[in-house]
């Protein structure tokens, strides 16, 4: 009974021990708050994987694979695979429909996609990352009352499925929204024009679109050039993404790189006896330079893998051995058949690393907090040594004595950690509301509150000082000059961006707690505080009753 006792008195009747608690929870929220994110960062460029792409691809680049639909409806007859859709990827030019100042309009570098809106919406996320449509009823409240998307005639979404315009009939792109200078993303999250100006705003504006097509299974030296109306914008949430990509439709697509359907001549040089032109052999099926997978539920990225990858050995024998198709499908051996994540690896496999180094690195706060309980139990031994010679005098065994300053070092720990996971959680669900506060000046109130603060925390020095109370004297002109410092720069600052899109992917901080992390670094941060009072604690329990007592 007298352990639990004298460790509860120990606790509460002295403040240093309450200095180790905060040292220990400042420990565990610092490695929290920084691993949660770079969890979040992981976890949203494996989601972003899936908003844009599924989970698995088939990819033939360049000269793209034929006759894929037959692929595609072997494929969805697989109980692993819930849907498929083609698409060509390629690299162009677009010609923006605004200037750069000198009398020439804009010309950005973008990645094409060609894709089947409505296969494409089923694969992945489409119809829901168009940003110029109605918004859900719950969002509207919170949404700025000049956001044109309250506007119902704004509403694109028809003719983003459509990939025309509705107006002109003309073929349709949407662009990522990044892409034109004049979407300013606000802080929070929707999009703006300069001054307010809804004559920036994109849809049903002109652009003109150049891809380089294939000739004869080379690049031509001819680039394709078409006209667009821009019926619809999107938002991946992922910056790489919406700063460069475009995506037409695959029948556009394939006239403009010549991968649609067409005829095929014979190319030794036989004629056709009645036209005199090159002999006609047969036909030219159309292709897709890739096909996207998404998995059925339940099912996971490796086993459609797995099972594309079949489908696709069954796909090109079954073609191989037609006698009526010309062309043949591309070898299985040239044929990439990846995850999201492995077609990725390059970007995934480095913030994985990153966040293991991470958690490898700060495990250095667990000798912090087994350091600073050690330190501050040994001057508490120190300062204890009569009242411990007592205790052994009236026959507390050594056991007790060492359980007393265990206990003790278990409870800093446990209260340390628990504080510091809370603290961790607080931060990281508010870290883009915190982030957003650092983009703004501060608050006047805030400002002159802090001044106000600094002053009293002055004043009560001056009568400290008066008084002859060297350590409030101290303390009180420490805080003045912390608060004054921090006072000042809130006066000053004006706002910054710390977490900026361009370099780190993403619009937004991630706001995902990592509990694994959490409850990891929770329990190590009470094993190495029980550690760190566990040598006091073995000096107290060898202390001679004897020796205690006479000790000044």
């Amino acid at each position: 009974m007298y352990v639990a006792l004298l460790a509860n008195r120990y606790l509460t009747s002295r403040i240093i021990p309450w200095i180790a608690v905060a040292a220990v929870a400042l420990c565990v929220a610092l490695v929290v708050i920084v691993v949660s994110v770079m969890s979040g960062f992981l976890d949203m460029l494996r989601t972003s994987g899936k908003t844009m792409m599924g989970d698995v691809v088939i990819r033939f680049p360049i000269s793209g694979i034929p006759h894929y639909q037959d692929l595609i409806d072997d494929l969805e007859s697989l109980p692993e695979v819930a849907a498929a859709t083609p698409t060509i990827d390629t690299f162009g030019l677009i010609e923006m429909p605004y200037g750069t100042g000198d009398g020439n309009n804009l010309v950005e570098t973008v990645q094409v996609w060609g894709i089947d809106p409505q296969s494409f919406n089923r694969v992945s996320e489409y119809e829901d990352i168009l940003w110029w449509k109605t918004p859900p009823q719950e969002e509207i409240a919170s949404l700025p009352a000049d956001d044109l998307r309250l506007d119902p005639a704004r509403d694109r979404s028809e003719a983003a499925m459509l990939m025309r315009d509705p107006t002109t009939g003309q073929p349709g792109i949407v662009p990522g929204i990044q892409i034109s200078v004049f979407n300013e993303r606000r802080a929070d999250g929707t999009y703006g024009f300069e001054g307010g100006d809804s004559n920036y705003w994109m849809p049903g504006k002109q652009v003109e679109l150049t891809l380089v097509p294939i000739k004869g299974g080379r690049l031509s030296i001819e680039p394709e050039s078409r006209a667009f109306s821009i019926v619809n914008e999107f938002q991946s949430g992922v910056f790489e993404i919406d700063d460069n990509r475009v995506l037409i439709s695959l029948e556009d697509a394939q006239e403009m790189l010549r991968l649609g359907e067409g005829r095929l001549y014979d190319q030794t040089g036989k004629i056709d006896p009645e036209t005199g032109a090159p002999l006609e052999i047969g036909t030219s099926p159309a292709r897709a330079t890739s096909i996207y997978l998404r998995a059925s539920e339940n099912v996971t990225p490796e086993q459609v893998r797995i099972a594309a990858s079949t489908a696709y050995d069954r796909f090109w024998s079954d073609n191989a051995q037609r006698e009526d198709r010309s062309v043949k499908p591309p070898f299985p051996s040239r044929v990439t058949v990846m995850t999201w994540e492995q077609q990725l690896s390059s970007i995934i496999a480095p913030v994985q690393k990153e966040r293991e180094l991470m958690r490898i690195l700060f495990s250095i706060v667990y000798i912090v907090c087994a350091g600073l309980v050690l330190s501050i139990f040994w001057a508490i031994v120190h300062e204890k040594t009569r009242d411990i010679g007592i205790l052994r005098a009236i026959g507390a065994s050594r056991p007790g004595i060492l359980g007393i300053f265990l206990i003790y070092g278990l409870v800093i720990g446990l209260l340390g950690s628990m504080v510091g996971v809370g603290l961790g959680w607080l931060v990281v669900t508010n870290i883009n509301a915190i982030h957003d506060g650092l983009g703004e000046p501060a608050p006047i109130w805030l400002t002159i509150s802090t001044f106000v603060i600094a002053a009293t925390l002055l004043a009560f020095s001056i009568h400290a000082a008066l008084k002859g109370s060297i350590l409030r004297w101290l303390l009180g002109l420490i805080g003045c000059l912390v608060i004054g410092v921090v006072g000042s720069a809130m006066a000053l600052h004006r706002g910054f961006l710390l977490w900026d899109p361009s370099v780190y992917y993403f619009n937004e901080v991630p706001s995902q707690m990592d509990w694994f992390t959490a409850l990891l670094t929770m329990g190590g941060a009470v094993l190495f505080s029980v550690i760190g009072a566990a040598i006091p604690a073995a000096r107290a329990a060898d202390t001679d009753p004897v020796k205690a007592l006479r000790y000044e």
